[in-house]
C-alpha cells in the first residue's frame, strides 16, 4: 500500500468559507488540507523529506491562513485570493525561502498555461524536434515533408483548440487530470474519430471521390482498388481509424463476376462442364489473390494527409462459401509471405480473424483449416488478432469488427428494426488518469471516489463538447463521409450531420488507464491475486460504465466506457504525476503507467492466468478493449498458440498475439531486437539501420515500426519489461493443452 509521504496535519476545519472560485470557473469544496499540501510540496522542493518540527511550523502557518480567509470572506472566494494570503502569511512569518519557493511555483504554472496556448511557442518546440512532439505517434515519420505539414498544422491546432475548450476541461488537461484525445485535429474542427466504413453500400451504389464518379466494380480487383482510394479518403477526412467489417462476405460476390466471366470464356473453349467450372475457379482463385496482394500494398503505400499510412483494420473469417474461404486463405497467405524481397512484415492493414464455435474452433468443423492458416500467420507476423464470436456478441450486443484497433460499437437497429454495424462511428475519446486520484487519496477510499466523481463531471463536460462540436460539420466539410456513403445514409447538403451521430447511433468514449497502478496504491505491487482488491478495481470501471449510462440516457448518444490504447500516455500521465508526487514505489517509479485493465508487465503470468485475470473487466469496458499474451518464438509450435486461442474463447472477445519477429539482414538474427533509448538495435550486431533491419513491435492496439524513431521517454522500458517476461513455454503450453 501507497505511504503518505507527508506526516498526518492537525489543521482547523473550515466554518465560514465553503466553496473556492477556480481560474476557469468552477466552485470545489474549501479545504484547509488542500492549503497545507501546496506548502508541504514548496519546503520539500527546497529541503527534500519534512521532519516533524518543520511539518508543525507548517500546519501553524496553514491554520493561520485558514483563519485570515475566514475573517475576510463569506460563503466563497477566488483561488488567487487564498494565494494572496498564504503570500502574506509567509511573509509575516519570516519564511521567505518558502514563501519565494511558494510564488515562483505559481509562476511556473501560469507560464505553462499561457505557453501551452502559445502558438509561436508550440511552433519552436516543432522546430526544435522536441521529443514530445515529433515522436508521438510512433507510426509517423517526423523526417518527411507531408508528415511535417501535418505537425505544423497540429501545433497551432492544439493551441487554439486549447482556448476553445471550457476552460476548466482545458485546465484538467493541461494539469494531466484527464486527457482530451487529438487535440491537432478536434476541436479545432469537427472531425469525427475511428468508423466502421459502410464499404457495401459504396461498393454496391457507387460513389464520389473528387472529380470522379466511381461505378459499382464488375470484378474482385477493382473492388479492392476503390476500397483503397476509399480508405485513403477517409482516412484524410477524420483523425481515426478505419475498418472493413466482414471483407470476406464483402468482396464476395465481386468475386462471383470473375467466376462467371471465366466460366463464360471457358464454355467458348473446353469441352465438358467439370473442366469448365474447374477452369473458371482456378483463374478466380488467382484474381482474388491478385486482388488481396494489391490491396495490402496499397494499403501500406497509401499517405493520408495526416502525413501517415491509414490505421486501417480488415475483419474477416464468418464467410463459408468457397469464394470466401479462398479470400480468407489469400489475406493469411499474402501477410505470411510479407512484402517486397526481403520479406517484411507488413505493418497494416490490421488483420481481425473471426473464430466461431461450429464454424473454425473445432477440428471437425467446416474452416477449421482456416484456423490453422491464421495460427501460422500469427506465429510469423503477430496478426491476425482474433474476435471470439460469441464473447463479442455477449458483451457489445453484435458482432463486428473494431473500429480502429479496439473501439467497439454496440448492437443498434434502426427504425426499420435492422441491424446496423458498418456506417458508424465514434465522436471522440477522452481520457482519465486514474493513478493520479489514487496518489491524491492517499489511501483513503473515500477521498478517492469523492475525487473520481469530481473527475468524472469534467470528463462528462469535455465529451459533450465533443459531440456538441463534432455536429457543427456540414456534409460538405467531408463528402465522403456524409454524401457518399461511408457514413452509410447518404445527407444531402443542406442535412444536419446529427442524423448520423444522435439515438446512440455514434459513441462517445470515456477512456481509462492504469488501474495496475491504482491496486498498488490501496493493495500493494502484488494485488492481483487478492480478491477484495480485484472487486475494488472493478468497482472503478463500473462506476465509469454506470456514468457513462447516465450521461446516454441524458443526452441520446452511447457514451461508452473504452480501454485507452495509451502508445504515449502511458508515459504522459507518469511523468507528470512524476513530477506531482514524486518517485512512489510500483506507481511513477516504472516511468509508465498500466495500460487499461492489464495485468503488470514486469511479471510472468502465464497466459491463462492473465486471461482469467482480464476477463472480468470487459463487461463495464464494452466501449473498447483488447487482451494480449506475450510468447516466445512460437513458429515451430503453433498449436501452444491455438491452446490459448482455444482457452480465450468462452472468456474473452478480442485477444492479440506478442511474439517476436524481428529480423537483422546484416547478420541473420531472428528474434527480439532490444529497446533502448535511442530504438531497438538487433542483440546480435548492434544493428539499427532501417534498411537493413526489419522491427515490429506492437506499440498500442496496432503494430508500428519505431526502429528510426527514438522511443518516447519510459515507453522503451515498458516494451522491455514485456519481452523480457516471454511466457508460455513449449512444454508447459503442450501439456495445458492436453
Amino acid at each position: 500500500m501507497l505511504e503518505t509521504r507527508t506526516i498526518k496535519s492537525n489543521i482547523k476545519a473550515t466554518k465560514k468559507v465553503t466553496a473556492v472560485i477556480k481560474r476557469d470557473g468552477r466552485q470545489v469544496p474549501f479545504t484547509a488540507e488542500k492549503i497545507y499540501q501546496a506548502l508541504v510540496k514548496a519546503e520539500q522542493h527546497i529541503h527534500g523529506e519534512l521532519d516533524p518540527l518543520t511539518n508543525q511550523e507548517i500546519e501553524t502557518i496553514t491554520n493561520k491562513v485558514v483563519t485570515e480567509v475566514q475573517e475576510r470572506f463569506t460563503a466563497a472566494v477566488k483561488i488567487y485570493e487564498i494565494q494572496n494570503v498564504v503570500e502574506h502569511v509567509l511573509l509575516g512569518e519570516h519564511q521567505y525561502d518558502l514563501a519565494q519557493e511558494y510564488i515562483n511555483y505559481r509562476t511556473r504554472r501560469d507560464f505553462a498555461r499561457n505557453q501551452a496556448t502559445d502558438i509561436n511557442f508550440t511552433i519552436q518546440k516543432l522546430m526544435k524536434k522536441d521529443a514530445t512532439v515529433v515522436h508521438e505517434n510512433a507510426n509517423k515519420d517526423s523526417k518527411v515533408f507531408n508528415t511535417q505539414r501535418d505537425l505544423t498544422a497540429g501545433t497551432v491546432a492544439k493551441a487554439m483548440g486549447l482556448k476553445m475548450l471550457p476552460p476548466h476541461v482545458a485546465n484538467a488537461h493541461l494539469k494531466g487530470d484527464i486527457h482530451w484525445h487529438d487535440l491537432d485535429y478536434q476541436p479545432y474542427s469537427p472531425m469525427t474519430n475511428c468508423c466502421l466504413i459502410d464499404f457495401k453500400e459504396m461498393l454496391t451504389n457507387g460513389f464520389k471521390i473528387g472529380n470522379a464518379e466511381v461505378e459499382s466494380p464488375h470484378s474482385i480487383q477493382t473492388a479492392t482498388a476503390q476500397m483503397a482510394q476509399i480508405i485513403a479518403n477517409v482516412a484524410s477526412s477524420q483523425y481515426g481509424g478505419c475498418s472493413a467489417d466482414r471483407v470476406d462476405e464483402l468482396l464476395a460476390p465481386f468475386a462471383q463476376l470473375n467466376y462467371d466471366k471465366h466460366l463464360s470464356d471457358a464454355q467458348d473453349w473446353i469441352d465438358g462442364a467439370d473442366k469448365q467450372h474447374a477452369f473458371a475457379q482456378m483463374k478466380t482463385k488467382k484474381d482474388i489473390y491478385d486482388a488481396m496482394q494489391a490491396l495490402e500494398y496499397e494499403i501500406n503505400t497509401l499517405y493520408s494527409s495526416q502525413g501517415q499510412t491509414p490505421f486501417t483494420t480488415l475483419g474477416f473469417g464468418l464467410g463459408t462459401s468457397w469464394i470466401e474461404r479462398e479470400i480468407q486463405r489469400s489475406i493469411l497467405q499474402i501477410r505470411i509471405q510479407g512484402l517486397g524481397k526481403e520479406q517484411r512484415t507488413a505493418i497494416f492493414p490490421k488483420l481481425v480473424y473471426s473464430i466461431k464455435r461450429g464454424l473454425n474452433l473445432n477440428p471437425d468443423e467446416p474452416n477449421y483449416d482456416i484456423k490453422q492458416l491464421a495460427l501460422e500467420c500469427a506465429t510469423k507476423r503477430m496478426y491476425p488478432d482474433v474476435l471470439m464470436y460469441d464473447k463479442l456478441v455477449e458483451l457489445t450486443g453484435s458482432f463486428k469488427a473494431p473500429m480502429g484497433c479496439r473501439s467497439f460499437l454496440q448492437g443498434w437497429q434502426d427504425e426499420q428494426g435492422h441491424e446496423v454495424n458498418s456506417g458508424r462511428m465514434n465522436l471522440g475519446v477522452v481520457t482519465l488518469n486514474l493513478p493520479r486520484i489514487a496518489l491524491e487519496s492517499a489511501g483513503d477510499k473515500d477521498k478517492f471516489w469523492a475525487i473520481l466523481q469530481e473527475r468524472l463531471q469534467i470528463c462528462k463536460d469535455a465529451l459533450v463538447f465533443k459531440v456538441e462540436r463534432a455536429k457543427q460539420a456540414e456534409p460538405e466539410n467531408a463528402p465522403i463521409l456524409y454524401e457518399h456513403g461511408a457514413f452509410g445514409k447518404r445527407l444531402k447538403p443542406e442535412d444536419s450531420v446529427d442524423e448520423l451521430f444522435k439515438n446512440n447511433r455514434a459513441t462517445v468514449s470515456l477512456g481509462y488507464i492504469g488501474l495496475y497502478e491504482v491496486g498498488a496504491v490501496f493493495y500493494g505491487h502484488a494485488w492481483e491475486h487478492d480478491a477484495a482488491a480485484k472487486a475494488f478495481t472493478l468497482k472503478i470501471v463500473q462506476t465509469l460504465a454506470e456514468n457513462c449510462q447516465t450521461w446516454e440516457n441524458e443526452y441520446g448518444y452511447h457514451f461508452s466506457v473504452y480501454g485507452t490504447p495509451a502508445e504515449s500516455l502511458t508515459n504522459t500521465f507518469c511523468q507528470a504525476d512524476l513530477k506531482k508526487f514524486g518517485k512512489v514505489k510500483d506507481v511513477t517509479d516504472k516511468d509508465y503507467y498500466t495500460n487499461s485493465f492489464h495485468y503488470d508487465v514486469r511479471k510472468a503470468p502465464t497466459p491463462f492466468e492473465k486471461l482469467d485475470f482480464e476477463k472480468d473487466y470487459p463487461k463495464y469496458s464494452a466501449g473498447g478493449f483488447i487482451h494480449y499474451c506475450e510468447y516466445p518464438n512460437l513458429k515451430q509450435n503453433p498449436k501452444a498458440l491455438e491452446a490459448v486461442w482455444d482457452y480465450a474463447y468462452d472468456r474473452v472477445a478480442y485477444l492479440g498475439t506478442n511474439t517476436p519477429i524481428d529480423q537483422c539482414f546484416e547478420c541473420g538474427y531472428k528474434g527480439d531486437f532490444t529497446a533502448t533509448e535511442r530504438g531497438f538495435e538487433c542483440p546480435q550486431c548492434g544493428n539499427h539501420n532501417p534498411q537493413t533491419c526489419d522491427v515490429v513491435k506492437r506499440t498500442c492496439g496496432y503494430l508500428g515500426n519505431p526502429l528510426q524513431r527514438p522511443m518516447v521517454h519510459g515507453r522503451h522500458k515498458e516494451i522491455s519489461a514485456r519481452v523480457k517476461h516471454l511466457v508460455l513455454g513449449n512444454d508447459q503450453t503442450t501439456q495445458a493443452r492436453q
